[in-house]
């Protein structure tokens, strides 16, 4: 008898990946059975308004399904499912590629807008407009700041740009010069622009560094060219001759001695007497010192070097160009201990024009606030908000905004300002929404609010981002504060907090009243659709499309419906729908799903190419997959294109205005060759081109805002 040997023992063992996969296949068959069997209409008849979540009920799924499968056929054994072959165990392809499911409720619920939304926004405009024509010169730049507030609703970057230069045009005051001009590059994102000096100018007034850092309001030449060519020495020099003609000596011109220890500074009395009225009675006032010859220093608080250049300031009336930083501010202290403000303005001044980088400004920032030095002040803030977001997290800049301590000490010097803290809320906003930094920021935006709307869009915004961190109740409570300041909008974030502590019914009441009192809008029946049930969900949903064609969360409810219904070709056609007009990252992620879903890789490695044109970190599948494994994925189920196959599509894609189409080509291209300038080109006409109908609704809404207010 022979003995088996073991490669024949190997031939006999089960395959171990056909039994992992044939595990897989029935226990995913009858998870999906399931799922097909609930509907979306049925779930309206419950507590949830989201859509169904396979993850949360898989076990149950799972125990059903096996229940009902014992009635009709006997469990298969483990014998009987490894004699299967393996073409029965190989999976579905579009299940495969589906891990995760359809999109679930909370990736549907449309997000609460974080800017001013009026009721009637025509006649919001309307009346703005007609404030800032009889608003005085002096004015204005604070009302062009609130048109800014009420354009962000409509997400048109260049009516945004519009009013902020509009605000930088009318601003008089430095703050205010400095902080918009941060706000423009920031709205350019400058900061990502590779080679970029936080301090560059264009070459206009209006964009310059250095002239928002020189008071006054001019207007009608704000859109002139500036003198940025000019050195830095040649300002310094202009800057410290204009102190020159104050300085008007008695004609007593003894000398004085100072002493500093065992250094005795000889300087002329009647020239160091001209720098304040303090000195000047301390020299030729009832006096020790106007008698004494020697007048001693040492605990005054300034060197050797300091005394001296101080002595030379006082005969030139400006800095030698060998003065070093750290005596100038030793020089400053001393123009503030004897009320010197001819010496202040020029230290000031000299020690702004040496701000070039972060550390600079964060070490100076220190010295201004203690010395109360405005302009080094205005140049260090111009510096660090120049940076954002980049520093937006370092240490020290959060110990100089953050904390209400710190708001104060910027008041105390004039650069704390509603303007101030609502740039720098927006950039953390943006940046990290949920983070404690914008909770902090937020709250000294409250503080410094003081008109209406200020505080409206303040407790608003912080509303939301309480919203985001799940605190319901304080946000509740801000949401109600804002709704008391006049926005209306806010109730949806009332309704919507109310809603997460389980008041489901007074939800529904806060919106149907908002109804009933004002004149509609699509986004009051887009919230009450949250919260109603059955028919009246699905009627709320078409008025809120009838009203509001650019709301998408109807839409794409409409579709995940469909979807449910196995309905996938009317769900497309739902998404087309929106997509036709207005081309956002969810939507075509939406589509790119249903076209995995009935096996059009081709048309859904389309959409996601040009997803990931618009959000490149774009993830998938709520946040559990990134989008660009997902094409990798998709990209081995189709065939690939050569570079002559990608110009022939691009051309076709062209000339038939296929826009989405195009940018997915180009998006292919770029990964093989990304340095090719043509084809970014191409890329940008397409992503203006996909705004361009937004931009002309955007555009229209402000013309006829004008109509209106004449």
């Amino acid at each position: 008898m022979s003995t088996p040997r073991p490669e024949d023992e190997t031939n006999h063992q089960p395959d171990k990946s056909r039994f992992v996969n044939l595990f897989r296949q029935y226990g995913f068959r009858h998870l999906s059975n399931t799922m097909r069997s609930f509907k979306l209409k049925d779930r309206c008849k419950t507590n949830q308004v989201h859509a169904f979540n396979p993850s949360e009920t898989s076990s149950s799924a799972a125990a059903a399904a096996s229940k009902s499968h014992h009635h009709h056929r006997a469990q298969p054994t483990i014998n009987s499912i490894l004699t299967y072959s393996p073409e029965i165990v190989s999976l579905p392809m579009a299940e495969s590629l589906l891990p995760y499911g359809l999109p679930t409720g909370v990736s549907l619920e449309p997000s609460i807008d974080q800017f001013l939304k009026p009721v009637d926004f025509i006649d919001s405009m309307a009346e703005l407009y007609r404030r800032i024509k009889k608003s005085p010169d002096s004015c204005k730049s604070d009302v062009y700041l609130e048109q800014y507030a009420l354009l962000c609703s409509l997400d048109d970057p260049k009516l945004n740009r519009r009013c902020l230069q509009s605000a930088r045009q009318h601003a008089a005051d430095v703050h205010s010069k400095v902080v918009l001009l941060a706000w423009l590059r920031y709205e350019r994102r400058e900061d990502e622009m590779v080679g970029k000096s936080v301090l560059d100018c264009i070459g206009r007034i209006l964009e310059c560094p250095k002239s928002a850092l020189i008071p006054g309001y001019d207007p009608d030449s704000i859109f002139g060219h500036c003198n940025c060519y000019q050195s830095l020495n040649q300002s310094s020099d202009l800057g410290n001759s204009n102190n020159k003609s104050s300085f008007h000596a008695p004609e007593e011109d003894g000398e004085v001695c100072f002493c500093i220890g065992n250094e005795v500074i000889t300087c002329i009395r009647g020239k160091i007497a001209s720098l304040s009225i303090p000195l000047k009675t301390m020299l030729y006032g009832n006096f020790v010192e106007a008698k004494n010859e020697r007048i001693d220093f040492t605990r005054i608080g300034i060197s050797v070097a300091g005394l001296k250049a101080v002595d030379m300031f006082s005969r030139m009336g400006r800095f030698e160009d060998t003065c070093s930083p750290y005596i100038v501010l030793e020089m400053l202290s001393f123009a503030n201990r004897f009320c010197c403000e001819g010496l202040k303005s020029s230290c000031d001044s000299y020690l702004a024009s040496l701000v070039s980088d972060i550390d600079e400004a964060l070490v100076l920032i220190d010295y201004a606030m203690e010395e109360r030095a405005q302009i080094l002040a205005a140049s260090c803030l111009q510096v660090i908000l120049r940076e954002l977001p980049c520093h937006l997290y370092n240490s020290k800049v959060l110990s100089i905004f953050c904390s209400s301590e710190a708001r104060q000490r910027l008041s105390a010097i004039g650069h704390s300002s509603f303007l101030l803290y609502y740039f720098l809320s927006q950039v953390a906003i943006e940046d990290n929404m949920a983070s404690k930094i914008t909770v902090m920021l937020l709250e000294r935006l409250r503080e410094c609010a003081s008109d209406r709307w200020q505080k409206a869009i303040a407790m608003h915004q912080l509303g939301c981002v309480l919203f985001e961190r799940k605190d319901y109740k304080e946000a509740q409570s801000c949401f109600e504060e804002a709704v008391e300041a006049g926005h209306t909008y806010s109730a949806v974030g009332v309704a919507r907090t109310k809603y997460k502590q389980g008041q489901r019914f007074s939800s529904y009441e806060t919106i149907d009243g908002l109804i009933s009192n004002h004149k509609a809008t699509g986004w009051m029946y887009q919230e009450r659709s949250l919260y109603s049930l059955g028919k009246q969900k699905i009627s709320d949903l078409d008025d809120a499309t009838r009203l509001d064609p650019t709301l998408s969360f109807p839409y794409k409810y409409r579709a995940v419906a469909m979807v449910e219904e196995n309905q996938i070709e009317s769900a497309i056609s739902e998404i087309d729908r929106i997509l036709g007009f207005k081309v956002s990252p969810d939507c075509l992620e939406l589509r790119a799903w249903c076209f995995i879903a009935i096996e059009d890789y081709k048309s859904a490695i389309r959409d996601i190419r040009a997803l990931l044109t618009l959000e490149p970190n774009h993830m998938m599948f709520c946040g559990k997959m990134r989008a660009d494994h997902m094409l990798e994925v998709l990209g081995q189920h189709v065939q690939q294109w050569s570079s002559a196959d990608c110009w022939m599509q691009l051309y076709d894609r062209w000339s038939s205005v296929d826009d989405i189409g195009s940018l997915a080509v180009i998006h292919q291209m770029l990964l093989n060759d990304p340095w090719k300038s043509v084809l970014r080109f191409r890329q940008s006409l397409l992503l203006l081109s996909c705004n361009e109908k937004l931009e002309i609704g955007s555009e229209s809404f402000y013309l006829q805002a004008r109509t209106a207010s004449v």
